[in-house]
C-alpha cells in the first residue's frame, strides 16, 4: 500500500495525537471527472487542518455539545419504542434492514432538518461514497460516488434553499445563518461558511452520522447473540448498557483504518515517518492490544476502564461521539426491554468491505 502502519494502542494513539501528522486532501483523478467526490471532501472539516478544520468544526459543534444533544434524548427514546413496537414477535427479522439501519438516519435527519421519509436514498448515497475509501476501488465504484455525490449534493442544495425561505429549529438553518450573516470584516472572514462548505458539512454529518453508528450496532450485537451470557449480564442488569456499549465499540471496530500524513520527519515506535510518507492507524488492531485490554481477544460486556479508540483521538475526536453514545444505549436498551431472549436465525454475511466494517443482514428472532 506505500503506507506506514500503526498497529499498536501506543502508536496509534500517538499519531492520532500528534500535530505532525495531518489529514491532508488529495483530488482523485482524472480531477474533472471526479469534482462532485472532490469538492464533498476538499470543504470538509474531517479533511481539512489548521484554521480551515477550526472554523468548520466550530460551526457544527454547537449542535452536538451534551446540553443540546441530552435534549434529544426524549425525541430519541419515542422513536425507538416506535420502531421496536413495529417489529414483529415470535418471527424472524433483519436486526440491520429493520431497525439499526433507519434509526441513526431518522436521528441525524431529525437534527439537520432534513425529511425522514427521505432516510433510504441518503443511505443508498452514503454506501456509494463510503465506498470510495476502500483500497483498490474500480471504476464501478468510482462512476458510484460521481453518481451519489451528484445527487446527494443536488438534494442538500434544495434543502437549503428550502431552508432559506422556511427555518426551522435545526442545524441546516444554523449553518445558513453563519453563511448569509457572517461578518463580513477581514477580522471576522474567518466565521463565514461558503456555499461548498455548508453543502459538504452536511453531507459529512449525514454520512458520518450514521454509517459508524449502524456498523458499531450491528457488530456489536451480533457478539452480544454469539455471547449470550454477556447478553445476560445485561439483561439482568449486572452490567449497564452504558459501560457495556463501550466493549460493542472496542471489540469489533467499525472503522479498522484511518490515515494520516507526515508534514514533518517524525518518529513513531523507534522507526521515522519521513515528510510526505503516509500512515494508516489500525484501530480495531489497536483496541486488540494486549498490552493495554487483559484478555484482549474475550468479549466482556463490563470491562471497565476501556480506552478503545473508536472515536478517535486528538483534534479530529468524532464530533458526534455524545449524539453516537446516547443514541446506541437507548437503542439496545429498547430491543432488549421487548425482546431479552433474542438469537440469531441464520447466517449474518459480511459486507465486502473491511475500512468500514460491518455486516450487511443479521438475521434474528425472539
Amino acid at each position: 500500500m506505500g503506507t506506514w502502519l500503526a498497529t499498536t494502542h501506543d502508536a496509534v494513539s500517538q499519531v492520532l495525537r500528534d500535530r505532525s501528522f495531518g489529514r491532508l486532501w488529495t483530488d482523485w483523478e482524472p480531477a474533472s471527472q471526479m469534482e462532485p467526490f472532490n469538492a464533498l471532501h476538499r470543504n470538509q472539516m474531517m479533511e481539512n487542518e489548521g484554521q480551515t478544520h477550526r472554523r468548520l468544526r466550530a460551526l457544527v459543534s454547537k449542535a452536538f455539545g451534551r446540553g443540546h444533544v441530552e435534549r434529544m434524548r426524549p425525541r430519541i427514546e419515542a422513536l425507538a419504542a416506535s420502531m421496536v413496537a413495529d417489529l414483529p414477535d415470535g418471527e424472524p427479522f433483519d436486526l440491520l434492514g429493520d431497525y439499526a439501519e433507519p434509526m441513526p438516519v431518522y436521528v441525524i435527519a431529525d437534527l439537520l432538518g432534513v425529511p425522514r421519509d427521505d432516510h433510504t436514498k441518503l443511505r443508498d448515497w452514503s454506501q456509494a461514497i463510503v465506498h470510495m475509501y476502500e483500497p483498490g476501488v474500480g471504476a464501478l465504484t468510482k462512476a458510484a460516488a460521481i453518481e451519489a455525490s451528484t445527487a446527494f449534493s443536488d438534494y442538500v442544495r434544495g434543502v437549503v434553499e428550502q431552508r432559506r425561505s422556511s427555518p426551522g429549529d435545526d442545524l441546516i438553518t444554523d449553518l445558513i445563518a453563519a453563511r448569509d450573516h457572517g461578518h463580513s470584516s477581514a477580522r471576522d472572514e474567518g466565521s463565514k461558511l461558503s456555499d461548498d462548505e455548508l453543502v459538504a458539512s452536511v453531507v459529512l454529518l449525514l454520512n458520518a452520522g450514521h454509517e459508524a453508528s449502524v456498523n458499531v450496532f450491528g457488530n456489536g450485537f451480533h457478539a452480544l447473540l454469539e455471547h449470550p451470557e454477556q447478553l445476560r449480564r445485561i439483561v439482568s442488569g449486572e452490567v449497564s448498557v452504558e459501560t457495556a456499549l463501550e466493549e460493542l465499540i472496542r471489540y469489533d471496530a467499525p472503522l479498522q483504518l484511518f490515515e494520516r500524513t507526515a508534514t514533518a520527519d517524525v518518529e513513531v515506535a523507534g522507526q521515522l515517518v519521513r515528510s510526505g510518507q503516509r500512515i494508516a492507524c489500525l484501530m480495531g488492531s489497536a483496541n486488540r492490544d494486549a498490552e493495554v485490554f487483559a484478555d484482549a481477544d474475550v468479549f466482556d460486556v463490563g470491562r471497565d476502564p476501556n480506552p478503545h479508540v473508536g472515536f478517535g483521538m486528538g483534534l479530529h475526536f468524532c464530533l458526534g461521539a455524545p449524539l453516537a453514545r446516547l443514541e446506541l444505549q437507548i437503542s439496545i436498551r429498547a430491543l432488549l426491554d421487548r425482546f431479552p431472549e433474542l438469537r440469531l436465525a441464520g447466517e449474518s454475511p459480511r459486507r465486502p468491505t473491511w475500512v468500514l466494517r460491518g455486516y450487511q443482514r443479521i438475521p434474528v428472532s425472539s
